[in-house]
């Protein structure tokens, strides 16, 4: 007999079958549940390869691919003006310094808001239409940033590309869950996680050199040519890998063939659309867990941002750095960075089967382990760039820190995000946009606050103050790696 999982509540008929929902979110479903009727359709035995868990090697190549690339041109287009700011601005004719820090802290701010329409619309129509939808209309947006005719509409279309932009970052995570079995998941996870951590770094080294040679407007030029061939890409080669949907889909299709053989029940489409939408707020204030994780990455992914504003003024003001060449500083911060994710597609899943062997049972808290690694590199890293950039010591030496920042970062985001998929594998899409609206706000704000501390303080008090900031909410992650499967369990959160 198939075994069913209710879509919208998430209740299994047994705790085993619980498990493996959790392990393979795709091999125990069934459609939605609104009625006492109750439609059941399952995958044709463990091997069906129909079951996005079972395709071909290089199929799961191919769409992990896509939208690893997709959530790489979205953190790529919200840094590469960085360098150009001073020329939009000069060609505006602007001058205060509040909406110029909008140019770039608005598309940051429109990720917070794109997921929670996307992502739990993605659990319930599909990936593919949502990331289709997205790409088309951050693609129209993004033209109306390069054509803007002043600052106002600028930063309006800019807002609104980041809230679709912003949708391969959020629901990748769900799309790997639905391709990538949990214990290797995580070389997954940090494949996707370098687009979207590579991509803030490379835009200015890419900007620089094309606002001082073309102008700002062909900055987005490069960004839509970009986005135009991935939409197409996306649209042609991008397959479905929600197993909801593709079952529903095969129901339809086996109705057709045997004479509406699967009930249908008359499900309430408001109340079932409703509950999707709702589904990332309920995750932020019912779940401890999620919210606290949500606070902390909220902070790392602040100081991300704050980093790309100072470099803006520190080594142009500091040493002298032009336009073109200023991208370049982004470098150090880039290697970092590079290095830890290269680590850690390997040790997350390693530490993963080593505890999992080790005391019998997966749980999705091994995965915060690698977070040990990241609370001394934050600190140290803010602490030297701040102090030798206020003294004017030589370029490379705040630049190579910067690389201790990256890393640091990486091992606070990663590992944390990867968590979230792990937890909350049925509704990760969710979980990851629940996390992305406090995260972005802090991303968004941070920088515009940061910049009068810089002012009031010092390049050397500055950083010194959110190092120590840095270190004594490190204390936060660590409490979820001993009390989180308690947590979990004890605030789980209810969809119905």
């Amino acid at each position: 007999m198939p075994q069913s999982i209710d879509l919208e509540q998430g209740s299994t008929s047994s705790d085993t079958e619980q498990q493996k929902a959790q392990e393979d979110p795709g091999a125990l479903v069934t459609g939605m549940q609104e009625t006492k009727a109750k439609k059941e359709i399952s995958w044709d035995g463990e091997n069906d390869p129909e079951n996005p868990q079972n395709w071909s090697k290089n199929k799961k190549i191919i769409n992990i691919g896509i939208v690893s690339i997709l959530a790489f041109i979205t953190p790529l287009a919200s840094s590469t003006i960085v360098p150009g700011v001073p020329l939009l601005a000069e060609d505006f004719n602007e001058t205060r310094k509040p909406v110029i820090s909008l140019v770039v802290s608005i598309f940051v701010l429109g990720f917070a808001f794109g997921p929670l329409l996307l992502s739990p619309l993605s659990e319930l129509y599909g990936r593919r239409i949502i990331y289709n939808v997205s790409n088309v209309v951050h693609l129209g947006f993004t033209i109306g940033c390069a054509l803007a005719p002043n600052i106002a509409v600028f930063i309006v279309f800019r807002f609104i590309a980041g809230c679709f932009g912003a949708a391969p970052m959020n629901i990748g995570g769900g799309s790997i869950a639905d391709q990538i079995p949990l214990a290797k998941r995580g070389a997954a996870m940090t494949i996707l996680f370098t687009g979207i951590f590579l991509g803030p770094v490379i835009g200015p080294v890419i900007g620089g050199f094309i606002a001082q040679g073309a102008g700002w407007r062909w900055v987005f030029w490069l960004l839509v040519i970009m986005s135009g061939v991935m939409t197409i890409l996306t649209f042609f080669f991008l397959s479905e890998s929600h197993a909801p949907t593709l079952l529903r889909k095969k129901a339809e299709r086996l109705n057709k063939e045997q004479q509406n053989t699967f009930d249908k029940p008359e499900a309430d489409a408001k109340a079932v659309f409703f509950r999707a939408i709702a589904r990332p707020t309920r995750m932020l204030i019912r779940s401890p867990i999620v919210t606290g994780l949500s606070l902390y990455l909220a902070l790392i992914y602040g100081y991300l941002y704050l980093l790309f504003t100072t470099f803006s003024t520190v080594f142009p003001g500091q040493y002298g750095f032009g336009i073109g060449i200023l991208g370049l500083a982004f470098l150090g911060l880039g290697i970092g960075i590079s290095l830890a994710l290269v680590f850690l597609s390997w040790f997350s899943d390693w530490m993963q089967a080593r505890l999992t062997k080790k005391h019998g049972e997966s749980k999705p808290e091994y995965r915060l382990l690698p977070l040990v690694f990241g609370i001394p590199l934050l600190p140290i890293g803010l602490f030297v760039y701040g102090w030798t950039a206020q003294y004017k010591i030589h370029w490379i030496v705040p630049i190579i820190f910067t690389g201790f920042t990256g890393a640091g970062l990486i091992f606070s985001f990663v590992p944390t995000q990867i968590y979230m998929v792990d937890a909350f594998t049925q509704y990760a899409a969710s979980a990851l946009a629940a996390t992305s609206v406090v995260r972005s706000i802090f991303g968004g704000c941070l920088p515009i606050a940061g910049l009068p501390m810089y002012s009031t303080l010092g390049y050397g008090w500055g950083n010194s103050l959110l190092g120590f900031i840095a270190l004594a909410v490190s204390v936060a992650p660590l409490i979820f790696w001993k009390y989180g499967e308690k947590l979990r369990t004890k605030y789980e959160v209810s969809f119905d």
